[in-house]
């Protein structure tokens, strides 16, 4: 018999809503596998399959498989609308790639028909039966307050309350510094220091401060909240943090890292109060150059707690009655964002990436209910801080690199030969054409995004360009950062929401205290964990990207849904064989199908991005401006329908 015959294959499958999955191999191949060739496998689980390399029907498509064992169930409980059948009640999976699961009798727990539940998955299918759960909670109805996030939070496995031994710990943590803990470090009390943030922000990390040196240089100061001081490696604090890797940031709610007790009391840098902090300075010359750097413990005591709107409204503004009750922090302010604009203008000049797409900002009420959805837009005040932060970041990178001690960076490695080549054929439609793909560097990716700027197609080549690059992520191997066009790149500005940075404040603090180095067996130590703290916390990071996306994907549909057939403007922001997508002033991005386009038969035009019709010739075609109607919003799958205007009357 032939060896290939015999191949079989491992993987993650990949399903589709339509029945049908793909499994993506552990060499990066991907085959097709047909609905009656699953044998149960769910979306996500990791399979054994056969190859039928006969199957391939056009030269150059996917072979298919078949699944012939399930090695890993990834899949453990279900999201989804119960409903009662004869004699067994069934739950309907938000998740249109997850099949429908039996609930057997005496297993629906407190759910009525119609509910959103938890279901605990008691039985998988084998190819023949269907597969079985137990419902474990109800959430509530469709449509009442509050349970779309709700759904989010289980759907994501999102934490919510703390352990028992934690709370205990954290009800335990001192309301005020100490005074011999003050005097035992760097006073800073006496300068004037700041924290910018916005308006809802409620765990203060980071502080800055900036005096003029001699020859107009600058000496900036990062105050970064002390948390290691007060959470101790291997307490039940310090393991649930651990355990949670990060804050979540979703629209309505923040599910902290930390008990609030820490979060928003003695770790928050809240303002004329005393606090502990870990401080980097850092020298600059005239132009912007680093001259050197130095780190302290540090107590200070913030003059004002800033927002990102009212130092733009300071700097850009000029606002008469803010440059008034801030009238001694204004030239501080104006500096500051004249050390930014050259810190930028560096980190350019050096290569380094910056995708600017526009942010969203979801204002809700008192219930929670979505009642504007606007662009947020970035100004000197947001850049002030982010240049601040990655000098920071990078400077402690640098540092504990030169001391060569086990240490935790943000590395970004540079994307695969595979993805860039594909980038490049997607870019030659558009005028561009990188020079070498096998050695791209993220200059001329930069000189790309600046070219297209203002172009129909920014958008959509933008985010071409993002999906092409890897993900950034925590490693114990300093493998540099392409996007930021550095070898040195670490998180240290955020210890109260971010448990990689904690560890580099330990890290930080250890080697100060040991002259620059660390014993064979701390060393030894720090080696075997650091690996599977970077892995966790990268995994927790995506999954709290994740749900805050979908958090705020959710109340834009809500908003939406109080707009059925009102009429918009837009921009069509990208094109597919299935229709084309338009995007609204305020950032909603909505779907108009083929099927709405009832004149004509439209086609693919890939060369020109553009949807044309057989008979009439009409285009639909990247960047054009069009006016819609809103169809359809659905919170559950997260999508919205639009349909073109002039096709309703």
């Amino acid at each position: 018999m032939s060896p290939r015959r015999t191949e079989l294959l491992t993987g993650e499958l990949r399903a589709s809503a339509r029945g049908f999955a793909f499994l993506r191999t552990e060499d990066d191949r991907e085959f097709y596998v047909a609905p009656e060739d699953l044998m149960g496998a769910l979306h996500g689980d990791l399979v054994q399959a056969r190859p039928h390399w006969e199957r391939v029907r056009v030269p150059g498509d996917r072979a298919e498989a078949e699944v012939v064992r399930v090695l890993e169930r990834r899949t453990k409980r279900v999201i989804g609308t119960y409903a009662k059948g004869r004699d067994f009640g069934l739950v309907r999976p938000n998740d249109a790639r997850l099949p429908e699961f039996v609930v057997p009798r005496g297993q629906r727990g407190e759910a009525t028909p119609g509910d959103l539940v938890v279901g605990e998955i008691t039985r998988y299918s084998d190819g023949l039966r269907r597969p079985e759960v137990r419902v474990v909670e109800a959430i509530g109805r469709a449509g009442q307050p509050g349970v779309d996030i709700a759904v989010i939070v289980k759907v994501y496995d999102l934490p919510e309350e703390f352990p028992e031994a934690v709370r205990r710990e954290a009800e335990r943590a001192p309301r005020e510094v100490a005074a011999d803990e003050a005097a035992s470090r760097l006073d800073l009390r006496h300068l004037p220091i700041v924290t910018i943030d916005g308006e809802d922000a409620k765990d203060l990390d980071d502080a800055v401060s900036l005096e003029e040196a001699v020859g107009g240089g600058y000496r900036l100061g990062v105050h970064i909240a002390d948390v290691a001081h007060y959470v101790r490696p291997d307490s039940p604090l310090d393991e649930e943090a651990r355990r949670r890797g990060t804050s979540v940031y979703l629209v309505d709610r923040v599910l902290p890292m930390l008990p609030p007790e820490l979060s928003n009391g003695i770790c928050s840098l809240n303002p004329r109060v005393d606090r502990l902090t870990q401080s980097v300075f850092i020298d600059f010359d005239a132009d912007g150059k680093r001259l050197g750097y130095e780190f302290a413990d540090t107590v200070i005591r913030t003059a004002e707690r800033m927002t990102y709107t009212d130092v733009a409204g300071i700097l850009v503004r000029r606002d008469p009655a803010l440059v008034k009750r801030y009238a001694a922090l204004v030239p501080l302010f104006e500096r500051m964002a004249g050390l930014a604009r050259l810190l930028r203008a560096r980190r350019m000049d050096r290569g380094a990436l910056d995708f600017d797409f526009p942010e969203e900002k979801v204002v809700l009420d008192a219930l929670g209910r979505p009642v504007e959805v606007r662009r947020y837009e970035r100004t000197i005040a947001d850049q002030l801080i982010e240049e601040f932060m990655l000098a920071a970041n990078e400077a402690v990178a640098r540092h504990c690199a030169g001391l060569k001690i086990p240490f935790m960076y943000r590395v970004h490695e540079r994307p695969t030969l595979e993805k860039v080549t594909a980038l490049n054929q997607f870019l030659h439609p558009f005028g561009f054409q990188l020079h070498d793909p096998e050695r791209v560097r993220p200059a001329e990716l930069q000189s790309i995004l600046e070219k297209v700027a203002g172009r129909p197609e920014e958008r959509v080549v933008s985010r071409v360009l993002l999906r092409s690059l890897k993900q950034a992520r925590y490693s114990a191997e300093n493998l540099g950062h392409f996007a930021l066009a550095t070898r040195f790149y670490t998180h240290f500005t955020s210890p109260i929401r971010r448990y990689p940075d904690l560890i580099v404040h330990r890290l930080l603090r250890e080697s100060r205290r040991g002259g620059g180095r660390l014993t064979e067996v701390r060393e030894g130590l720090w080696r075997d964990v650091l690996p599977e703290i970077a892995e966790r916390s990268s995994a927790r990071e995506r999954v709290a990207d994740n749900a805050d996306r979908a958090s705020v994907d959710v109340k834009k549909c809500e908003y939406m849904e109080a707009r059925l057939g009102e009429v918009f403007d837009g921009i069509i922001s990208d094109v597919t064989n299935y229709g084309f997508y338009v995007e609204l002033p305020n950032t909603i991005e909505g779907l108009v199908h083929v099927r709405e386009l009832a004149d004509d038969y439209y086609v693919l035009d890939e060369k020109s991005y553009a949807l044309v019709g057989e008979s009439t010739g009409r285009r639909y075609r990247l960047g054009d401006a069009v006016e819609i109607f809103v169809i359809a919003a659905d919170r559950m799958t997260r999508h919205i329908d639009f349909g073109l205007a002039a096709a309703r009357f």
